[in-house]
């Protein structure tokens, strides 16, 4: 059974289809890539998996599971967490409480032990910051732990956004543009990154990326969008020396 799941989704705006009967079918422990031209509704499908956008047809399946209809909150639940085309942090909280915010499903104390610091409250926080170094070792960000998240170099708020998103122990984790506005150093350290996160946690991931060096370097398999339908599919190599794939995409 695949991780993910999709089958002839849907959605239009005003009018526009801005989707139109994408399928996609993703495995357990795939890396994988989806790619196309500005506008080919390659946001829009991130938005259908996580719920932000609710299709007009179509059923997407998580682990055997229809999702369709769930909430965000619900869809993390289920086990999916993404990341966002523009880096969206708690930038006046400290790198060690942006990734904190990721474990509150997972490590809980009540209202009152809170606000007053009583019963499991100090347990609990000391086992949230161990998890949270944890993570953040993972991305080379421990010794930050302190610094506001805002004050991070560009390419460190970039894996903080992942750490925060790792967090909640996701099934799949969706990375949009991970690597927009990055510099060729600061693109190939980002690739060894997203390697050894799913060499460690045995993670899937489905990535939104125009960087052809890091697509065609870490994604075994792509879908190619192009004005909200899929072009192509299949195996990276074939995929990108695909006569329509670089007639559209490549614009050769």
């Amino acid at each position: 059974m695949a991780l993910l799941e999709v089958n002839n989704l849907c959605i239009s705006f005003g009018g526009l289809r801005a989707v139109d009967d994408f399928n996609l079918r993703i495995e357990k422990g795939e890396l994988y890539g989806l790619i196309g031209p500005n506008g080919a509704g390659k946001t829009t499908v991130f938005n259908l998996l996580t719920g932000v956008y609710k299709p007009n047809e179509g059923i997407i399946r998580l682990d055997g599971e229809d999702i369709t209809r769930k909430s965000t909150t619900e869809i993390n639940h289920e086990g999916i967490a993404r990341t966002f085309q523009n880096i969206r942090l708690f930038k006046n909280m400290s790198v060690l409480d942006n990734v904190k915010v990721g474990l509150t499903e997972r490590f809980k104390y009540s209202t009152i032990e809170g606000i007053f610091h009583l019963g499991k409250y100090k347990k609990v926080e000391k086992e949230m910051d161990e998890e949270a170094l944890r993570l953040l070792s993972v991305f080379g960000l421990e010794e930050e732990k302190d610094t506001l998240a805002s004050n991070l170099p560009y390419g460190k708020q970039r894996k903080l956004e992942i750490a925060r998103a790792m967090a909640t122990s996701p099934k799949l984790l969706l990375l949009d543009e991970p690597a927009a506005g990055m510099n060729p150093n600061e693109t190939q350290e980002l690739m060894e990154t997203i390697a050894l996160v799913r060499k460690k946690f045995n993670m899937t991931i489905l990535l939104i990326e125009h960087d052809m060096k890091l697509v065609s370097g870490i994604c075994e398999k792509l879908t190619v969008l192009n004005f909200g339908r899929v072009l192509c599919q299949g195996e990276t190599r074939e995929v990108l020396t695909h006569p329509d794939v670089v007639k559209a995409y490549l614009g050769e």
